[in-house]
């Protein structure tokens, strides 16, 4: 199953910008945003804020796999 790369348009503190990412991924981060009752445009921005480097669209797919490795982790550590 292929997903492909979809440019979306997001606006971060008042300022128009575009992130390149796989439905999956803006999917991911969608749910992670509403279970942290966020906005995109908040969750994106503190992605933003907190990244040392590379792209914005590169910061979100690492911040939403570390969620999900975290949820991952707490799941193996109650077994």
């Amino acid at each position: 199953m292929k997903s492909p790369v979809v440019k979306r348009s997001i606006v971060i503190a008042g300022h128009k910008t575009s992130v390149s990412l796989e439905d999956a991924f803006w999917k991911g981060l969608k749910e992670i945003a509403d279970g942290r009752n966020m906005t995109l445009s908040d969750i994106v921005a503190s992605i933003d804020s907190q990244r040392r480097h590379g792209n914005l669209s590169s910061a979100i797919r690492l911040f939403v796999l570390d969620h999900y490795r975290g949820q991952s982790l707490d799941r193996d550590t109650r077994r």
